[in-house]
């Protein structure tokens, strides 16, 4: 069972950029790391994050904080939401299962174009999967440098491309 599995279909279905990131990322660079959290990095370009929100949506989830998802894609709103409220992810939660967190990046970690370039795309069942390639993804953990993701970033450097 591919955790999230009707997410990653639906993101390819509607050929929406995106890429895996956080803890299920570190999996596929052959690093055991439980999580339950969904992290992904979307291409912020309007059109790309509008028919991510409306996907979502469609799928039931809703935004954990009391705002209008669409607001996400205003690059305005968005800066204002970092500067004046610290906010490093926008995260959906689906109502029937607190547990279904999707945490979505309010600033591309790097371009989104070289990530893309460098990313790792991976097949699971009939999902393909988007990952942020291993040398972005260990620049990400030494960024965040809370234990959890220095953990990661030293096991990261065990593994052999």
């Amino acid at each position: 069972m591919v955790p999230y599995r009707k997410i990653f279909e639906e993101l390819e279905k509607r050929k929406i950029r995106y890429l895996l990131a956080g803890g299920l990322a570190v999996n596929f660079h052959k690093v055991q790391r439980i999580t339950v959290d969904l992290d992904l990095i979307i291409h912020l370009q309007p059109k790309n994050i509008l028919a991510f929100v409306k996907m979502m949506l469609r799928l039931g989830y809703q935004p954990r904080v009391p705002v209008n998802p669409v607001d996400f894609a205003n690059p305005k709103i968005r800066k204002e939401w970092i500067s004046k409220k610290g906010m490093l992810v926008f995260s959906f939660v689906h109502p029937s299962n607190p547990f279904e967190l999707v945490d979505i990046f309010v600033k591309e970690p790097r371009p989104f174009k070289d990530l893309w370039r460098r990313r790792l795309k991976v097949t699971v069942t009939d999902a393909t999967i988007q990952v942020v390639g291993k040398k972005d993804l260990m620049y990400m953990k030494k960024i965040a440098g809370r234990p959890k993701d220095l953990f990661d970033l030293e096991e990261l450097k065990k593994q052999k491309d």
